[in-house]
């Protein structure tokens, strides 16, 4: 038998509790349902013990509990993280029901029918709220390791010390990838980096976090018609790390710290990797990145008569140095951990409506479908960058909470 409510929200993330704080004000009956068993999971679970964000604590802004501490430049450790989405939820009493999975979406007349493991949902309105990043990517070839290599995605890699002896390949040049093989080279492990054309940014520039100028030059808050491509959407977001107050993470002083930086990952065949000969052009890339990323930041200024001191980056070349490896055989090596570091797959189909583009991502005018009453929140480019982060998940979250709200009241 169904249980009837008038709004679900599927997932309990950043998203649908921001959806679920603004409906709770109006006093509108909905549930948050939450596969996992605690609040804050995707925190929680899938990032390392030593994890802080990398955009400055005045970003965090859960509407309702915007950061007002005593450290709004600094970038908040994953403990906080989860202790404020602990704090968010009781002291707004959200309805969240923990460990339930749900796997369909369907019309069931002029309402959904929600399926869940055990039992199902009947509602007016459903908001799918699940999130961008949900599965790593790992390669199918990565059974060609060998039993011998302990194999992690990024989520389930927690400090060095807990991973075996030896060297290190990690997969992958993002923010994780980084961010992880630097902690492991600071760690006294060898570490090998395929890396990818992820773009780079110096944790600040011309007096200010390079995160406070994203935002107000309005780059996270590009729509896709402001991208070169449909493609472009799913990018690596620039290289940035709160780690140790905030640093500049640069592939070129990887390589003078000695980390082994290679071309991407291909594929792995007995025991061996096999890897594109693409590391200078990819380096090139985040160079390029860094320039147009700072010439725009420059031309904001001059065009807003904005008083910052003026300066000049320092331009690294070093890992144009680095040899051109197209196979590597691990053991050899001395490698004993590989760190799947590739990103995370998304998929929506437990939506059982047309509603996907090409790309499988929801189509929507800021979370709104064209099918009355079916949403989309917590994830990037509904309608701009900003609408996944912290910095800007409420804005869409409220514009889908106050629409549901007025098909309550028409």
């Amino acid at each position: 038998m169904d249980h009837t409510i008038e709004t679900i929200i599927i997932g309990g993330g950043q998203g649908g509790l921001a959806v679920s704080y603004f409906l709770t004000q109006w006093g509108h009956e909905h549930v948050v349902l939450e596969a996992a068993q605690q609040p804050a999971s995707a925190w929680r679970q899938d990032r390392w013990d030593s994890f802080t964000l990398v955009s400055p604590n005045w970003s965090f802004r859960l509407p309702g509990a915007e950061y007002s501490g005593p450290d709004p430049h600094g970038y908040m450790p994953r403990q906080e993280v989860v202790w404020r989405f602990e704090e968010y939820i009781e002291d707004y009493s959200l309805p969240v029901e923990y460990g339930s999975r749900v796997f369909s979406v369907s019309q069931d007349g002029s309402s959904y029918h929600v399926g869940l493991e055990c039992g199902s949902w009947k509602a007016r309105n459903v908001v799918v709220a699940t999130g961008l990043y949900q599965r790593p990517k790992i390669p199918p070839s990565s059974a060609g390791l060998g039993a011998q290599i302990l194999q992690l995605p990024s989520g389930n890699y927690r400090r060095p010390e807990l991973l075996p002896p030896g060297a290190v390949l990690v997969v992958g040049s993002g923010q994780s990838g980084c961010q992880i093989a630097d902690e492991l080279r600071q760690a006294g492990r060898q570490v090998y980096l395929c890396v990818g054309s992820a773009g780079r940014a110096p944790r600040r520039y011309r007096g200010r976090d390079i995160f406070e100028w994203l935002y107000l030059t309005n780059f996270l808050g590009r729509t896709p018609a402001q991208l070169p491509s449909p493609q472009a959407r799913f990018a690596s977001n620039p290289l940035l790390t709160g780690r140790d107050g905030g640093n500049t993470l640069n592939l070129h002083r990887f390589y003078q710290q000695g980390v082994t930086l290679l071309g991407r990952f291909m594929e792995a065949r007995g025991g061996c990797i096999f890897l594109a000969g693409d590391l200078k052009q990819n380096l090139e890339k985040a160079d390029v990145f860094e320039a147009r990323l700072l010439q725009m930041v420059d031309d904001y200024i001059a065009q807003n008569e904005i008083a910052a001191p003026e300066e000049q980056v320092l331009q690294l070349q070093d890992g144009y140095l680095a040899p051109g490896i197209l196979s590597l055989d691990l053991r050899q090596a001395g490698i004993s951990t590989v760190i799947w570091a590739l990103g995370h797959t998304f998929n929506f189909e437990l939506v059982y409506l047309p509603v996907l583009d090409k790309a499988g991502f929801p189509q929507s005018d800021r979370g709104v479908t064209h099918f009355p009453g079916l949403y989309f929140a917590g994830m990037p480019w509904l309608p701009g960058q900003k609408s996944g982060l912290l910095v800007g998940v409420g804005e869409t979250a409220g514009y889908v909470a106050d629409h549901i709200h007025r098909r309550r009241v028409l």
